[in-house]
């Protein structure tokens, strides 16, 4: 944890089976891009050399996209990896290391609020997506169900709610421990 900054959080000691969970859903959405790299070229080749375009490559690459965001974004939240500006809270870390963890603890309960509202506006779209046996694309030309991207939205929100109550937990556990610069809690 050494080659870490300072306030990334080690995941297997923070989120137990759920870290393992997160990673092997990141290392999917890692392979998901290569594989969608690999059809954007051979799309372009097809495209323009061979005059042999692949059909839905816009529609499957589009619906990747957020799919791989919600693969992945548990386990940046776990690792401490989440973009966000953080120059204020660095300064706080190293003068006032409690009031960094209070931000910490709001940014993780914030951040939990967040996926449970996109995890509650998402669950009857993706029962309906069951239901329905719901489709994009182009009937007769194209067509994939939405379900499994849905599906990607759902448990990646989630595991997301639970990853940032889990980093709460663990800034609330270190909010104790911080003493500020004058040798005394703050």
């Amino acid at each position: 944890m050494s080659d870490m900054q300072p306030d990334a959080v080690e995941p297997a000691r923070i989120g137990g089976p759920l870290a393992w969970i997160a990673t092997a859903l990141a290392t999917v959405g890692t392979i998901w891009i290569g594989l969608m790299m690999c059809l954007i070229v051979a799309d372009v080749v097809g495209r323009n050399f061979l005059n042999s375009p692949i059909t839905g490559v816009a529609e499957i690459c589009g619906r990747s996209v957020v799919a791989i965001v919600f693969l992945q974004i548990s386990a940046a939240i776990l690792s401490g990896q989440l973009t966000r500006s953080d120059m204020l809270l660095r300064f706080f870390e190293a003068r006032l290391p409690r009031l960094a963890s209070s931000l910490e603890i709001l940014f993780s309960l914030v951040g939990a609020i967040v996926f449970l509202l996109i995890l509650y506006a998402s669950w009857p779209p993706a029962l309906e997506s069951w239901r329905t046996g719901e489709y994009f694309g182009v009937r007769g030309v194209f067509t994939i169900p939405t379900l499994p991207f849905r599906g990607i939205i759902v448990l990646g929100c989630a595991l997301a709610a639970l990853s940032s109550v889990l980093v709460g937990i663990h800034h609330l556990r270190r909010f104790g421990r911080h003493e500020d610069l004058r040798g005394h809690g703050a």
